[in-house]
């Protein structure tokens, strides 16, 4: 018996600056998935890969800070984040605004 190949092309695999399920977005929010998903239909950026939702760590980024009415995208601070670089630049921004 002959096997038939088929002939879809796979997902491209996520890629580092993507999370994948609603567990992992939350997670590098620090928020409940019930939040997430009540953000992302208020406008947070998210797709579908296969039957995940996933969304890109900078559109995320990105999002969080036009919501915050921040000049530059929000920076989400996780365990392997520099936060004195972090510090300094939001103190640059501030002083710029004064």
């Amino acid at each position: 018996m002959k096997q038939k190949l088929s002939t879809k092309k796979k997902s491209q695999p996520a890629t580092q600056s993507s999370l994948k399920g609603w567990t992992a977005i939350a997670r590098y929010l620090g928020i409940p998935p019930a939040t997430a998903h009540r953000w992302a239909s208020e406008g947070m950026p998210v797709g579908r890969e296969g039957r995940f939702t996933v969304a890109d760590r900078e559109a995320v980024g990105a999002w969080l800070g036009r919501e915050s009415h921040m000049p530059k995208p929000a920076h989400v601070m996780t365990k392997d984040a520099d936060m004195a670089a972090a510090l300094k630049e939001s103190i640059a921004a501030a002083r710029k605004r004064k």
